[in-house]
């Protein structure tokens, strides 16, 4: 069997992450020649979230930096890389709009062939990047601060929405209850740090639409429940907060892997994936890890936790499976907030 190999040059800045990779990839796997990303989250935690337009600015500074960095540990040049591709959506307008034209601007002045890549199929295919032999039909779990969506892969490029959040993300709401505790941003990573000395049965909080016949998740009620709880407060103490966070994020993690095992049951699926933001959770990758052994005949493959916070590893590995996609000019090439994966 022929191999095609292709070198690919990604750049990912849906958010407040500058990244740029650079692969050399084939059906046989992928080598990551270089995975370079700038960090802004202490630019944005005095405000408790991202600020737009501040992050756009930072990756106008740090593209550059983080290009050049690319390829010197890379060891290639700009005449070695065979493809392009770069985030277009969604995401924030303003930072997309900084990494889209900085990609344009590159695939122009060096006459390579560029894809746009749609950051939520990334996180997908973040689990190509150890894994390039995972069998379909796969059913995929995204959790992230903006998205919570079951997507059923029917093949490279063929997916069928199964659910997705009604309200608030799964990350959206760890930052959310974060902050009703007092707890810096980002939310999921101190809510896990602080859950470990806590007791997750001490509250009793809700489980939303763990029981609805559908796969659709909600967690602006969780989180209220939440607001509720702490209301009744008038200090909250170190243990408090530990075993508030412990049985929030419980919660949370019930309701992904109910609804993620019931689906890949009722679709018969060989492999079950887990990508996204969330997916770091220590809970969330432990308990879905041990519940999947319900599934006889399916295999679970979860992310490094360097590829399941944004990264452009995860976009090339994306383009590979798109490589002769026809609209890979520079012209072509269009930023959109909103873009959805399927309809």
């Amino acid at each position: 069997m022929k191999f095609i190999y292709m070198k690919i040059l990604a750049i990912e800045t849906s958010c407040d992450d500058t990244a740029v990779a650079i692969l050399d990839s084939s059906e046989q796997g992928h080598k990551i020649l270089a995975n370079i990303v700038s960090s802004q989250i202490k630019i944005h935690a005095p405000f408790g979230g991202v600020v737009p337009n501040l992050a756009a600015r930072e990756h106008l500074k740090n593209l550059p930096v983080v290009l050049k960095q690319a390829f010197f540990e890379s060891k290639l040049k700009e005449k070695d890389i065979d493809l392009m591709a770069v985030t277009i959506g969604p995401g924030l307008i303003p930072s997309l709009l900084v990494g889209t034209n900085f990609a344009k601007a590159l695939a122009y002045a060096w006459q390579k062939p560029i894809i746009g890549i749609n950051h939520m199929e990334a996180h997908m295919y973040a689990n190509w990047l150890k894994n390039p032999n995972i069998q379909f039909p796969a059913l995929c779990l995204i959790v992230s601060g903006g998205h919570t969506q079951l997507i059923l892969m029917k093949n490279h490029g063929d997916y069928q929405l199964l659910g997705e959040t009604r309200d608030d993300a799964a990350g959206e709401a760890f930052d959310k209850v974060a902050k009703l505790l007092g707890l810096c941003y980002p939310g999921g990573p101190i809510i896990s740090k602080i859950a470990q000395a806590g007791d997750s049965d001490k509250f009793n909080l809700p489980r939303p639409m763990i029981n609805s016949k559908d796969y659709e998740f909600s967690f602006s009620g969780l989180k209220t429940a939440v607001l509720y709880e702490v209301k009744k407060q008038k200090r909250l103490n170190k243990k408090y907060i530990a075993d508030m966070a412990a049985s929030f994020q419980q919660a949370v993690a019930d309701v992904l892997i109910f609804k993620t095992l019931k689906a890949a049951k009722e679709y018969k699926v060989k492999s079950l994936l887990l990508s996204g933001g969330v997916a770091a959770n220590p809970l969330l990758r432990q308990n879905l890890s041990l519940k999947a052994r319900e599934l006889k005949n399916t295999k679970l493959y979860i992310p490094d936790f360097a590829f399941c916070t944004d990264n452009a590893a995860m976009i090339g590995a994306a383009a590979y499976y798109q490589r002769n996609r026809k609209d890979n000019h520079w012209s072509q090439i269009q930023a959109n907030a909103n873009l959805r994966l399927v309809d």
